[in-house]
């Protein structure tokens, strides 16, 4: 607060309102001496400054907001049921894709005629980088005659980020199984993930389901935080595993020892195990959120985070993230060139150089148009 100092809550009683003004106006215009909440705080106080009539014009102002807001909900309840009804064609192309992706349908040449960017490039540091890759032998090796695309699923879910780090190397065989994700909207504000397997060593189901339930309501004791629908809760599924094939369980061995006689004995246990497949078993949400413990909130909005992401980002766009023509990646392109700049103005601090005009900028994140950031129903995270 000592920023501050020469800020006086009182100023706006002076007779020179002027100067009083200029003083907020500077207060604000700097956003080094305030973090968010102490800028709120600031322009709660002008407000608070205000004439009583400019006061209540105010109020009205946010009753005027509030109606907003409710008008908001109408639209996106109803952009919800237009997702829903698009969903039902867009799922005609999913299942297209499946068909080729396990090798049910081979794409004749009309349809397999897309020239890539990739072919039209001459990329010296492409063609070194699978050079390099070969000798490592790091690229994976499939058999001429393969059938479909191999490893489709796991391959996206190895790319991307958020998903990768819920993989262990014991879930891979299964998730070479995975065959399709598909989309299904219900009439309530809910949707379900469904994953497909074939036939496998592990469970005796074909299908794993995951359902995301949403609202769309304004808060009563804080309604300016709307932002759209959001996700709540959500469900899985039981999962039916052969026997001694259950990957989400480990057994481990302790040995005891007898208080009284001595004897030791080795006892088995078992215990939870990492796996991507906790997914499908979700904390439960009670009535009373709040009772939630904090181990609980965080996986839960992990998981509120990845099932708006499959859903809105990897089931619509899988190919791109597979062939690498849209990347998740926590550092981006701008994050790198930040990083360069910043290294190069360390070394001009080194080595004192003439100060040049028009100093190099740098940008800021790009905004995505597809997917997620485009999509007006997009679920505002908890």
């Amino acid at each position: 607060m000592s920023n501050t100092e020469d800020f006086d809550e009182n100023d706006h009683d002076s007779s020179d309102g002027e100067g009083d003004n200029k003083k907020y106006e500077s207060l604000l215009s700097n956003p080094s001496y305030f973090s968010s909440a102490m800028k709120r705080v600031l322009l709660k106080n002008m407000v608070k400054a205000l004439p009583a009539v400019a006061q209540k014009r105010v109020k009205a102002l946010k009753n005027l907001q509030l109606d907003y807001l409710k008008e908001e909900c109408t639209y996106f309840a109803e952009v919800y049921q237009l997702e829903r009804k698009y969903q039902e064609k867009y799922q005609e192309i999913a299942d297209k894709r499946k068909a080729i992706i396990v090798g049910e349908h081979e794409p004749n040449d009309a349809e397999a005629d897309f020239k890539s960017d990739e072919e039209e490039e001459d990329d010296e540091d492409t063609a070194m980088m699978q050079e390099r890759l070969k000798a490592m032998k790091s690229l994976p090796q499939y058999d001429e005659n393969v059938k479909g695309i191999p490893d489709f699923w796991i391959t996206i879910f190895r790319n991307t980020e958020l998903l990768s780090d819920m993989i262990q190397t014991h879930d891979e065989p299964l998730l070479k199984q995975l065959t399709d994700i598909k989309i299904k909207y219900d009439e309530d504000l809910s949707y379900t993930l469904e994953f497909h397997f074939a036939p496998n060593d592990y469970f005796t189901d074909s299908v794993l389901v995951k359902k995301y339930f949403l609202r769309c309501k304004i808060d009563g004791e804080d309604p300016f935080s709307f932002e759209g629908p959001e996700i709540y809760k959500c469900t899985g599924c039981n999962i039916n595993w052969k026997p001694g094939k259950n990957i989400t369980v480990k057994t481990i061995k302790k040995k005891q020892k007898h208080k009284a006689r001595g004897a030791v004995r080795t006892v088995s246990k078992q215990v939870p195990n990492d796996s991507f497949f906790n997914f499908f078993n979700p904390p439960e949400v009670p009535e009373d959120e709040s009772k939630l413990d904090e181990e609980s909130q965080n996986i839960l909005a992990t998981d509120f985070e990845i099932g708006h992401f499959l859903r809105a980002r990897i089931i619509p766009r899988a190919v791109l993230f597979y062939t690498g023509d849209l990347v998740d990646d926590d550092e981006s392109d701008d994050d790198l060139e930040e990083e360069e700049i910043e290294e190069e103005s360390e070394e001009e601090e080194e080595t004192p150089e003439p100060a040049h005009k028009g100093a190099k900028k740098i940008k800021g994140p790009k905004g995505g148009k597809g997917g997620a950031e485009g999509n007006p129903a997009e679920c505002q995270q908890q």
